[in-house]
């Protein structure tokens, strides 16, 4: 089953990340306790790797759905994330669970914290030139198009819209939209193309030290809040499902 905003595209995943201003020491017993936490209420948590960074991930087998959930713990941040979510309050359950018991095990500290990213991506598969059916389909009344369709354009080789806006005055709360195409020159130049996904990117950030502190836990819900709103309203109807549209008419 596919979550509200995964009937917009082929793939939906949640990530959330917390940029610490100062290393961590991930010692063995430390890291090991809070995964085994965590795995009391998700035991399907059991594959456990380390990454050359020092790092250290573990993650679930994926369902018949494709379903995920994975922890990562890095040296400078904490990240977590569920691919393809039947539905996001799952997400913000799991979400609710490790920023609770985090602080205890790494001994976070609000002053400690740059900054919280939430990211929304949805995936969206084409085989053929992604940079083509992006510009066409977002930016084909725009004043660019008289420089991407012009006489002399061959072939559309690079569209990759990025946006970003705060939402505060301080700007300590952003939000970002990136379309992120994965077609070559090669594949170009040949008129052979991979089925590959056209990535939509939603992305939050908040920043610590402009408001007084908010605590770990309700920072991540107010994200929650916000990207909800934001995928529904803005994200999903005027970059995912114009994109899903055009595969559509293409297939």
């Amino acid at each position: 089953m596919k979550s509200g905003l995964g009937t917009f595209c082929d793939d939906f995943y949640i990530s959330c990340r917390l940029f610490l201003k100062m290393q961590m020491k991930l010692e063995r017993e430390t890291v090991l306790h809070f995964f085994d936490r965590i795995r009391k209420e998700y035991p399907g948590l059991r594959k456990l790797r380390k990454r050359n960074n020092g790092g250290v991930i573990i993650e679930e087998e994926a369902s018949e759905e494709g379903s995920r959930r994975w922890i990562r713990i890095d040296p400078d941040a904490l990240r977590f994330g569920h691919y393809a979510p039947a539905d996001i309050e799952e997400v913000r359950a799991f979400s609710e669970l490790i920023v609770q018991q985090a602080p205890y095990h790494f001994s976070f500290s609000d002053i400690d914290f740059d900054h919280l990213e939430l990211a929304y991506g949805f995936d969206l598969s084409y085989r053929g030139n992604h940079d083509q059916l992006v510009a066409e389909t977002l930016s084909g009344d725009s004043a660019a198009a008289n420089f991407l369709f012009g006489d002399e354009a061959a072939h559309v080789i690079d569209v990759q819209p990025y946006y970003g806006i705060a939402l505060t005055p301080e700007c300590d709360l952003q939000a970002y939209v990136e379309v992120k195409s994965r077609t070559t020159t090669y594949e170009v130049r040949r008129e052979s193309h991979e089925n590959q996904p056209i990535s939509v990117l939603m992305t939050l950030r908040k920043y610590w030290g402009v408001d007084p502190p908010a605590t770990l836990h309700a920072a991540v819900a107010g994200l929650f809040d916000v990207a909800d709103d934001l995928a529904t309203e803005k994200v999903a109807p005027n970059f995912v499902t114009p994109l899903a549209a055009a595969i559509a008419s293409r297939s």
